[in-house]
């Protein structure tokens, strides 16, 4: 049986709810790596609060103040926002670089030099109407994110379909089960990224850097592999949809390049294209 909002918060979560109640202050108060699971603040001042790598999944947030709240982190996980309601928020200044906002609402919310960096939504996310999310650094379908450094980026199973990467730093990134159809990665550095698993039809590969990167059973339908720049490592088992013009394109790399094993997946290139479907 799911659980509901009502059921499942923490004895934390309770407690930050009582002292707003009762007027205590929670500026610069610290709740950093919490279960804050559905937690209702609706317009507390959280100025300055420490958000980063907390769970605060389907929170009530409306008209909240969070100026300059750090909901964010240096590695690889921000605060887990998805289904918050931030309707009418005050982010001003605010920190929510690789934060996760799917399903998130921020109708209104006031985002004045607000940081997206690799901030994560979808399709079901609400931004305010005058607000150009798919340039401010965030990652999901349509961004644009040509010359980004998404260096080892945790990009399991977002959705970026029609997202432009060119010139992307993508090395180390993983991408195990993202939807990254229709991206123009063209020029991009993926150097052993992660694409396990992914959907990459019809996304436009030209003048990659593919050294070492893991594409075990992707979805290479339609993809454009022209002119790539290095494949030396990089392991096709189990591919999907791979043209012939690419395969043979592939085979057409010096020796050395089709013999480097992959130190993850303990293949080489040559021996992964005889696996595909």
């Amino acid at each position: 049986m799911p659980t509901t909002a009502s059921s499942n918060k923490s004895p934390l979560s309770a407690t930050i709810i009582a002292k707003h109640k009762a007027g205590e202050s929670l500026v610069n108060a610290d709740f950093s790596n919490q279960d804050l699971y559905a937690i209702a603040l609706n317009q507390a001042n959280l100025e300055q609060i420490n958000f980063s790598q907390s769970i605060l999944t389907n929170a009530d947030l409306i008209e909240v103040n969070l100026k300059g709240a750090n909901l964010r982190n240096a590695d690889l996980r921000g605060a887990n926002l998805t289904g918050a309601n931030l309707t009418g928020a005050d982010l001003t200044g605010a920190y929510l670089s690789r934060a996760d906002l799917r399903q998130a609402n921020l109708s209104d919310a006031i985002l004045e030099d607000t940081q997206f960096q690799v901030t994560i939504y979808d399709n079901d996310t609400i931004f305010p109407e005058d607000f150009n999310y798919k340039s401010s650094g965030a990652v999901g379908p349509g961004a644009n994110l040509n010359g980004a450094f998404l260096n080892t980026a945790n990009l399991r199973g977002v959705n970026l379909t029609g997202a432009r990467m060119m010139g992307a730093y993508l090395s180390g990134a993983d991408c195990t089960g993202a939807i990254l159809d229709n991206v123009s990665f063209s020029g991009a550095n993926l150097q052993k990224a992660i694409m396990t698993g992914a959907s990459l039809r019809d996304a436009r590969l030209g003048n990659t850097e593919l050294k070492g990167v893991d594409f075990r059973a992707a979805d290479l339908t339609g993809a454009n592999l022209d002119n790539i720049q290095n494949i030396a490592g990089a392991d096709f088992s189990m591919v999907r949809g791979l043209s012939e013009q690419a395969r043979s394109a592939i085979l057409g790399f010096p020796a050395p390049d089709l013999t480097t094993w992959n130190a993850y997946t303990r293949c080489n290139t040559k021996d992964s294209l005889e696996r595909t479907e």
